[in-house]
């Protein structure tokens, strides 16, 4: 392709200049654009500044150099897959910082300079069995499967209870809905790259992302919509899984060789059970369940909860209601996004569409600043003198911008000041954003109420100090059943165990998150202790699970056999391993309250690992950990 060399120069002029300073070199192997002056400066902004620290005349000289390198026209690449120790070495001088070596691996793969998953380039014989892999949902855990089965040629379905992919992002359609992740972090190392118009984008170019890739993919042909999974049993005797679907057209009946749950832990609402509730008259709902058509304007409207959903609503609709009254349980930490709602200009998307390797690097800045770094300052330091507010120095430094920001947002208002100061330390709860939040708060129509929930009466609320406040909506922000995860699909394995049984007292556990035993052939994803509570990105995680699910399905397929089933010792020793790593990090704090925990006060929900950490663990599954059912044993 021939390039516009005026639209070149112009959209150079808005290039994140470490980025383009990766590519020029990969392009021409020149290392000069690897050493002084042309090294970025350090950046620990979650969105870095463009120019990297260097001054106007360096600026210039790299942005000159661009043209000339990027203009050609026959462009070759010079350096096309960078080995490890120039891997490291590169994404050390981009990001200013020592990467560990153990990344090159796993950065390149999620770049596109190497591909993914096992045996990509071979095709598996589906008529040795041909019963298929029955994958529950089509959000971005059954998109990433998908993908990897038909590479490798097993058979297989996605029933989706929806009419249409995307899951969570198809359901949640309440005002201001959009990603805590940056999207190009926030989505598949595998298919064309999307347009996204900000880095934190809107629900509604999600959700046209995941439509888009389904079908570049080819995988809307494989999905079955309209259709819930009613109850999967395993059957010892034909060495398959008896599967029940509920269609539009009424039950049917069908044998798998493989069940995957890819429901994740958000798909099931949790409501509070409030007395007087079912008097209200007014309208209310979820905000997972968002009625079409939801008309405030100029209505009294009351939110339950103040987390993630919250935090996107209220800045939406604080204009248009008559009045805002928000019930808040706890306070949350938020953290300051300067650029949260800025457009990526019309430059960087050129140069991220048009030159080769630009929007690889640009992906890797992104998955590093929302990756790993924040793991550290999450572990409990014994040592730490105030473990009351924080748990170690950097945590304590965390707390200490937040509370900053915290304090020049609501400035002149000390009653709201000390409503949202949390008395935890930092990010033990979920990672929130501020996206006008605080100076939502501060509007005359808003008010945040921190006293507990007495009961409802037929036209609103009344709190424990018998203040009764008048509500035409009330909208729950109350979060989802995260216990239940792929037990609530009415699954019995080996021996007649009910899923459901196993995981019961709000205690699912599962090997790598992914197989339990006694379930042979039965795989989860988003499963157990493998929620991202540090950074990092759902669809990162999914693409690690699709890949080790597709590695024990390929080995069935290979190796003629009829299941995998994990053994108890496995997931003993690594539930052993999980929870002795929680127990050092905040989640673990004393006195905290969050849905990662259970009853039992067990950190159930996200993992203690690093990403890099979980990409090893599941890269190649070792089946020393598996018993392998033969057709003959079977």
């Amino acid at each position: 392709m021939k390039l516009d060399i005026e639209k070149l120069q112009q959209a150079v002029d808005a290039a994140d200049l470490r980025v383009l300073l990766m590519v020029m070199f990969q392009m021409s192997g020149d290392r000069r654009w690897l050493e002084a002056p042309y090294r970025p400066k350090r950046d620990v902004k979650l969105i870095a500044d463009e120019a990297a620290g260097f001054p106007d005349h360096i600026q210039a000289e790299i942005k000159a150099a661009a043209v000339k390198v990027l203009s050609k026209e026959k462009p070759e690449i010079a350096i096309e897959v960078p080995d490890d120790t120039l891997m490291i070495e590169m994404m050390s001088i981009c990001l200013s910082e020592a990467v560990p070596s153990e990344y090159a691996p796993m950065m390149r793969e999620q770049m596109g300079f190497s591909s993914a998953g096992p045996d990509q380039d071979g095709a598996v014989s589906t008529d040795k069995n041909k019963r298929p892999v029955v994958i529950v949902g089509a959000g971005v855990s059954g998109i990433a499967l998908g993908f990897r089965l038909k590479k490798l040629g097993i058979s297989y379905i996605i029933v989706e209870r929806n009419d249409e992919v995307g899951g969570t992002w198809y359901e949640n359609v309440y005002p201001g809905c959009a990603v805590d992740t940056p999207n190009h972090a926030y989505s598949f190392s595998f298919g064309s790259r999307y347009p996204w118009s900000r880095n934190f984008s809107p629900r509604a170019e999600i959700q046209d992302y995941l439509e888009s890739v389904t079908d570049e993919l080819g995988i809307r042909p494989t999905i079955r919509f309209g259709t819930m999974l009613t109850k999967a049993t395993w059957d010892d005797e034909a060495s398959c899984w008896q599967v029940t679907l509920e269609t539009l057209t009424g039950e049917e009946q069908l044998e798998a060789c493989a069940v995957v749950s890819a429901i994740g832990q958000l798909s099931q609402v949790s409501m509070p059970v409030l007395e007087g509730a079912d008097d209200y008259q007014g309208n209310k709902f979820h905000t997972a369940r968002w009625p079409a058509g939801t008309d405030l304007k100029d209505k009294h409207v009351a939110i339950i909860g103040t987390g993630a959903s919250a935090m996107q609503i209220v800045p939406e609709i604080v204009d248009d209601v008559a009045s805002l009254s928000i019930y808040q349980r706890s306070a949350q930490w938020v953290r300051p996004i300067p650029r949260y709602q800025d457009a990526i200009p019309e430059g960087a998307q050129w140069l991220l569409k048009n030159i080769p390797l630009y929007a690889s690097w640009y992906r890797f800045t992104m998955l590093w600043r929302y990756g790993d770094g924040l793991l550290p300052s999450l572990r409990i330091d014994p040592d730490w003198p105030h473990p009351e507010r924080s748990l170690n120095r950097a945590n304590d430094r965390h707390r200490v911008d937040m509370t900053n920001h915290m304090e020049r947002e609501l400035d002149g208002r000390p009653d709201l000041f000390d409503k949202c100061l949390p008395t935890y330390p930092p990010y033990g709860k979920r990672i929130l954003l501020d996206n006008s939040w605080f100076k939502s708060l501060r509007k005359d129509n808003v008010e945040l109420i921190t006293t507990g929930i007495d009961h409802f009466d037929e036209t609103g609320i009344e709190t424990s100090d018998g203040q009764h406040r008048a509500a035409d909506v009330v909208i729950y922000s109350t979060g989802f059943k995260i216990t239940e995860m792929a037990s609530r699909l009415n699954i019995s394995g080996a021996k007649g165990l009910r899923l459901e049984g196993v995981w019961a007292d709000e205690n699912p556990t599962a090997y790598l998150g992914i197989t339990v035993p006694d379930f042979p052939n039965l795989f989860c994803m988003q499963g157990p202790n493998t929620g991202l509570g540090h950074g990092g990105s759902a669809i990162f995680q999914a693409e690690c699970q699709a890949n080790y699910i597709a590695a024990c399905l390929e080995k069935i397929a290979k190796d003629d056999l009829v299941a995998i089933d994990v053994k108890p010792e496995p997931l003993a020793d690594y539930v052993r391993k999980v929870d002795a790593e929680h127990e050092q990090m905040i989640w673990s704090h004393p006195g905290m309250s969050t849905y990662y925990r259970n009853k039992a006060g067990r950190v159930f929900s996200v993992m203690p690992w690093r990403l890099v950490d979980y990409w090893a663990m599941t890269r190649t599954p070792d089946f020393d950990d598996y018993d392998l059912i033969s057709k003959d044993a079977g």
